[in-house]
């Protein structure tokens, strides 16, 4: 239930921007790793190629991105962050910030740094579960 209560502000929040859902998704993606291919963002974002390109036109076009030239192999075109991307990822956590500030607002110092110890307890071990099922397969 948390889970979704966060999700539908997240959404709610995102509507306040000139971008979907997906991409901001790519524009994290982005942020986080640097220039990707086509395909390695396809790859992220559990998505076929097609739809990322659509997605990636449809960015590039609202000057969020854009298309670069690897320096080692020509051939390879990799996506680019651009500055209003930039802005609007900041702007976004921001507000998401501002958000998860007001929902903990009436919580003490105590429980605060005991809740964040949970949630990096429980982030560790869905890390751990993961990264076993990966092996499995």
């Amino acid at each position: 239930m948390i889970a979704q209560m966060i999700k539908q502000q997240g959404r709610e929040i995102l509507s306040q921007f000139p971008i979907t859902p997906p991409q901001f998704v790519a524009l994290q993606w982005l942020n986080e790793q640097g220039d990707m291919t086509i395909g390695e963002l396809s790859n992220k974002m559990y998505l076929a190629c097609s739809t990322t390109t659509d997605l990636i036109d449809r960015m590039e076009k609202n000057e969020l991105v854009e298309r670069v030239k690897d320096l080692q192999d020509r051939r390879v075109v990799r996506i680019h962050l651009l500055d209003k991307g930039k802005t609007i990822i900041e702007e976004v956590i921001k507000k998401r910030q501002e958000y998860l500030h007001g929902v903990l607002v009436n919580f003490s110092v105590e429980e605060v740094e005991i809740l964040e110890k949970n949630l990096d307890l429980l982030y560790n071990e869905m890390e751990r579960s993961t990264d076993n099922s990966k092996d499995r397969n």
